[in-house]
């Protein structure tokens, strides 16, 4: 049973009504997800969906953006000065699409898409690429086993299905 401190794998579909179901991200039965639960590693909303499930069991359910990846928040797309992506005199090659990780005013660091570019400045947006989007998670329950010691104390999984140090 789905318990803290177990190594769950899990194989799952991920759509969302607002994209028409595609698929937005998945894990098969040839690669599935390992994870340890309840050491935060994965959506509260997800791990408490899952929570007691045996191996072979099914899930379906759905998370609001609330308990997914949040809203969407238009004051979080930022138009920035160009200049100050320079180093050492250097200008960085930008492409729309890039992912740049960012320092907020806070030096907290943040990650954001390049979303427009002009000859003088950079559009940003630091939201969640699945923020303000609905989940529909379907799977099935592959494996449980307790983790181990060095697991826990590394804080993921070991072995074929994880890290090998």
């Amino acid at each position: 049973m789905i318990t803290k401190n177990h190594v769950v794998g899990l194989t799952y579909t991920l759509t969302s009504p607002e994209e028409e179901n595609e698929i937005i991200d998945e894990a098969t039965s040839d690669d599935p997800l390992y994870f340890i639960y309840g050491i935060g590693a994965l959506l509260q909303k997800f791990e408490e969906k899952i929570a007691n499930l045996n191996t072979g069991d099914q899930f379906d359910f759905v998370l609001p953006p609330q308990d997914g990846y949040g809203d969407y928040y238009i004051e979080d797309v930022v138009e920035l000065p160009k200049n100050i992506f320079m180093i050492d005199g250097v200008a960085l090659e930008l492409a729309v699409g890039a992912v740049l990780p960012m320092m907020d005013s806070e030096g907290n660091e943040r990650y954001g898409e390049i979303v427009d570019l002009t000859d003088d400045t950079v559009t940003m947006d630091f939201n969640h690429p699945l923020a303000g989007v609905t989940l529909h998670f379907k799977g099935q329950i592959v494996e449980i086993r307790p983790a181990t010691k060095e697991e826990l104390e590394h804080g993921h999984v070991h072995g074929p299905h994880g890290y090998d140090h």
